[in-house]
């Protein structure tokens, strides 16, 4: 069976895995689900400098510790910039990487980039305001406010989201990477949930994102952002046919 590394967007620790890990291990398949440095139970390590190198270099860490091989790295949201960062670095550990409701960046643009400038402008005055000019605050996670990201979650883990939930290292949202190049050196995939594999395909010519995403195998799980809340067993059940295991 297939070995997977899961790891979590913005402001989710590995406990945001535990329906889909359950699920992968019942399954028979070896499940490690990483909290990123800064998050959750390793909150205490949050430092204004904790960005997306900091990142790479722990999960790269993690899968030389662990012996790791042949690994379905599966990033979610936010967590595309570091699984990309560690696929560029050792991609003779990984046997797949699966992006969930993401893919990757293009070389030089961090994950702010891909909002409109309003927005970005926003994200930097919260940060300045409510974050110590460091932390990106967690947000409301109100279904009312957010229907499409947030579809399918139910209230019990909505409240999970915003008590569990961690302020993000704002490095991890702004810092880049210079990669050596766009296609993948590893076979990858998305599962698009707010969008679907045709929209992909429509949005490809305006988008530099989406255009990247065109060359990967792409999955339709119709719900909200959060699909390991929403349907963990069918995104359990996807990663496993997407692995081939």
């Amino acid at each position: 069976m297939a070995t997977f590394v899961l790891v979590p967007g913005f402001w989710l620790g590995a406990w945001a895995w535990d329906a889909v890990a359950d699920r992968l291990r019942s399954d028979g398949h070896e499940v490690h689900a990483l909290t990123m440095p800064g998050i959750a139970e390793r909150a205490a390590e949050a430092k204004p400098d904790t960005g997306l190198r900091t990142e790479i270099a722990d999960i790269v860490g993690y899968l030389r510790g662990h012996d790791l091989r042949d690994v379905v790295l599966v990033g979610h949201s936010g967590a595309n910039m570091p699984v990309t960062g560690v696929v560029d670095e050792v991609p003779e550990l990984i046997a797949r990487v699966v992006y969930v409701d993401s893919g990757p960046m293009p070389s030089g643009l961090g994950v702010i980039d891909f909002n409109p400038p309003d927005a970005q402008e926003a994200q930097r005055e919260q940060v300045a305001e409510q974050g110590d000019g460091w932390l990106l605050p967690v947000p409301a996670f109100d279904a009312a406010e957010d229907p499409v990201n947030l579809a399918g979650i139910s209230d019990a883990d909505l409240e999970r989201m915003r008590t569990l939930g961690s302020p993000q290292p704002f490095r991890t949202v702004t810092d880049a990477l210079d990669r050596p190049g766009d296609p993948m050196p590893v076979p990858a995939s998305a599962v698009c949930c707010t969008f679907s594999p045709d929209q992909v395909a429509q949005l490809a010519g305006m988008s530099p994102v989406f255009a990247l995403m065109t060359k990967l195998e792409l999955h339709h799980l119709p719900t909200g952002h959060w699909p390991q809340f929403s349907r963990p067993e069918d995104l359990a059940v996807l990663l496993g046919r997407i692995s081939g295991s």
